[in-house]
């Protein structure tokens, strides 16, 4: 799958250091002790102002998943995609493309751990796989 280049900007220039350093950053209040995606900017619980980058376990599970057909086009057909849901440790939900992993091997609940790509031009992005 040929994902769209992604770039930073201020806000989010401390999560893409740490997905370059291989590390799953998000957003964390120390007020309530609560975790919120990485993309927050009020705690996602308490709607705390005090959010600062902390590290995740990078670890998780399957909550639900879908697949985007591959299509053809001049002649070349695209691999179907997988999408899943993401239930992080911390408790956060994050969208993850699940990359080489057989569509009949999903199933709810299942132990994925986050990993890192780069596509040309881009920022390395997280993405899941099974554990």
């Amino acid at each position: 799958m040929a994902l769209a280049p992604v770039v930073r900007d201020d806000f989010s220039a401390p999560f893409f250091d740490g997905t370059s350093a291989g590390r799953l950053l998000l957003r964390f209040s120390p007020s309530s002790g609560e975790w919120s995606e990485p993309a927050a900017r009020f705690c996602s619980v308490t709607q705390a102002d005090d959010l600062e980058w902390r590290e995740s376990s990078g670890r998780g599970t399957l909550v639900s998943w879908t697949i985007k057909p591959g299509r053809t086009r001049d002649e070349v057909t695209t691999p179907d995609v997988v999408i899943g849901i993401v239930e992080l440790e911390e408790g956060p939900w994050l969208s993850l493309w699940l990359p080489e992993v057989d569509p009949s091997r999903l199933v709810e609940g299942a132990a994925v751990t986050v990993g890192f790509v780069q596509p040309e031009g881009s920022e390395h992005l997280p993405v899941a796989g099974l554990s």
